[in-house]
């Protein structure tokens, strides 16, 4: 069963998988580059029972871009700039603020930004937020330092979505980037595989096997209101958003062998096929302008990663180093392939350069599934196993830095990162 679980789902055959709790972050590996920004603890944090400032700082650890550092003085929006203490210390940047509970419960946040090397603002802000937006207020603060410090757009306030089990009980997670934070989007006792965010961050296509059989459904993740948009003979798996989320790739095998067609994003009409082989092809990812479909299939023998014009065409062979790759996922530029490798008995992240064809592991573990990008690019998201538990994973595209999501006794299967939505 060379594609495990969405091969499982593919060839219509029953499955069972891996399941949610608080996580904490567990990081690894050193960046080359990296920006030191010493990160106060915010006067007056954790009065809502959530602490910013160690948020903020778990972020931008987790990108790889940042080492923080913590100031030896109690500093908020207000204090001078201590500038010789923190050179010393080595840091660039300094983040300091507060956070106050107003009267009717909400909280005042303020903080700043000091460019420590010039001594000179970055920038100074203020805002109001319900106790329950507190978390991800500190995510959006740690967007606004990625984004002032590397030029890029943060994507600590952006959502995941992952599958988890417990006991009999299957169920859909939608939490923030860190894992934590969210809700329950459904449960099962059958399983759910293959989630998949709409560009507009606004609902999930997945598999569900509540019916003893492979459905494609999608799901308003706000409203939780759901509808099949795939309920063929055969089976009905491995959905992917067209970026104009007007319709999606999806896996038939209603006329034989897994295929691929693609079908509207409600499900009326009759599906367009979009590959005609002996062998099966499934897993499509769009590329980013949405003219290319990226797939798996085993017409060569083992399976690879191909790839077919939208609009139908000559099929293009995409990888060639190894006999087994499959799960692929394209960066948003389009530049760059995300899949998994299996290497002697070892399945690990991989990424392809399209241009130049350099390959490159990215992990170190053995039983790597479902690469995700991060929608700025620069990190992946995958699912592993750890310590005998299924684990989520991110790493920086150079895999220097790897942080493990780390749960108490559950485990946790098929992710998918949001979009730029919230």
């Amino acid at each position: 069963m060379w594609s495990r679980r969405r091969f499982a789902a593919a060839c219509g055959s029953a499955l069972a998988l891996p399941a949610s709790a608080q996580f904490r972050l567990e990081i690894s590996g050193v960046g080359a580059t990296q920006i030191p920004v010493a990160i106060a603890p915010l006067r007056g944090d954790g009065a809502g029972g959530v602490a910013l400032a160690p948020i903020v700082r778990a972020d931008l650890e987790r990108s790889g871009a940042f080492r923080t550092l913590a100031p030896a003085q109690q500093l908020d929006e207000r204090a001078a700039l201590p500038q010789q203490e923190l050179r010393a210390a080595g840091a660039d940047a300094l983040l300091a603020g507060s956070t106050t509970r107003l009267a009717d419960g909400s909280f005042d946040i303020r903080y700043k930004l000091w460019d420590v090397v010039r001594a000179q603002e970055h920038f100074a802000r203020a805002t109001t937020v319900l106790a329950g937006d507190l978390r991800l207020a500190a995510h959006r603060i740690a967007d606004e330092i990625f984004e002032k410090l590397t030029g890029d757009k943060g994507v600590f306030a952006t959502r995941i979505a992952y599958v988890t089990k417990a006991g009999r009980q299957f169920s859909l997670q939608v939490t923030g980037a860190d894992g934590e934070g969210g809700h329950v989007a459904l449960t099962s006792n059958e399983p759910i595989i293959s989630p998949a965010w709409s560009p507009n961050g606004r609902e999930l296509a997945y598999v569900s096997f509540e019916t003893q059989k492979a459905v494609i459904w999608v799901q308003d993740v706000l409203s939780g209101k759901r509808a099949p948009i795939a309920n063929f003979r055969g089976s009905n798996s491995a959905p992917a958003w067209a970026p104009n989320g007007r319709e999606l790739a999806v896996t038939l095998s209603r006329e034989g062998p897994a295929q691929l067609h693609l079908i509207n994003r409600d499900g009326i009409g009759t599906p367009r096929r979009l590959t005609a082989s002996s062998s099966i092809d499934t897993e499509p990812a769009f590329s980013p302008d949405g003219r290319t479909v990226y797939f798996v299939s085993d017409r060569g023998g083992g399976p690879q990663i191909y790839r077919v014009p939208a609009a139908g065409g000559n099929v293009e062979r995409v990888t060639f180093s190894g006999s087994y790759n499959i799960s692929p996922a394209i960066s948003p530029d389009g530049t760059t392939l995300a899949y998994v490798a299996r290497s002697g008995n070892s399945f690990r992240v991989t990424t392809l350069d399209l241009a130049s064809g350099a390959v490159q592991t990215l992990s170190d573990t053995n039983d790597d599934e479902s690469p995700s990008f991060a929608p700025n690019g620069r990190l992946l998201l995958y699912a592993s196993r750890a310590q005998g538990r299924d684990v989520l994973m991110t790493t920086t595209l150079d895999g220097k830095i790897r942080t493990r999501l780390v749960t108490s006794g559950v485990d946790m299967r098929e992710p998918a990162w949001g979009p730029f939505v919230r």
